[in-house]
């Protein structure tokens, strides 16, 4: 699977325009603005291509095949109850290197706590309701006996 990189005179371009948050030689990340506005565009009949060239990018740099597989993957991620926020975290996964700062540690404890608080009160939820369900499972068979013997 061939991959379309950018030159880097195309990158420099790309970058001047303000719909776009980053691009590298293989990728454009765009601003969340602007795919909001490009969702409420084609909602009004406009085609993607028409979009792009209207939001002032080049379509010979970025290509016919970026565009569509970008429209594709916007109209899919607007139904989700996120929207087209960019979703994934601000790093790549890969774990930390270097020495963290008793700031960042600090930072990051409190993060986990928050996390796990909200875990718990999830899973309290969950137990409640579950229980709530099983009380009234338990109850409905007995309402069911008084209404059979009259």
């Amino acid at each position: 699977m061939g991959l379309y990189y950018f030159t880097d005179e195309q990158v420099i371009k790309l970058s001047k325009n303000p719909n776009v948050k980053h691009v590298g030689n293989k990728s454009i990340t765009y601003q969340e603005s602007f795919k909001e506005s490009f969702i409420e565009a084609y909602a009004q009949g406009k085609t993607p291509r028409e979009i792009f060239i209207e939001a002032g990018f080049d379509i010979e740099i970025i290509g016919n095949v970026r565009i569509k597989s970008s429209s594709t993957r916007w109209r899919r991620q607007d139904k989700r109850l996120e929207g087209v926020k960019d979703t994934r975290k601000g790093g790549s996964g890969r774990p930390i290197t270097r020495d963290l700062t008793k700031d960042e540690i600090i930072e990051r404890q409190k993060a986990q706590i928050e996390y796990l608080k909200q875990e718990r009160d999830f899973l309290l939820e969950l137990e409640r309701l579950e229980r709530r369900a099983i009380r009234k499972q338990q109850l409905s068979p007995k309402k069911s006996l008084k209404s059979s013997k009259k």
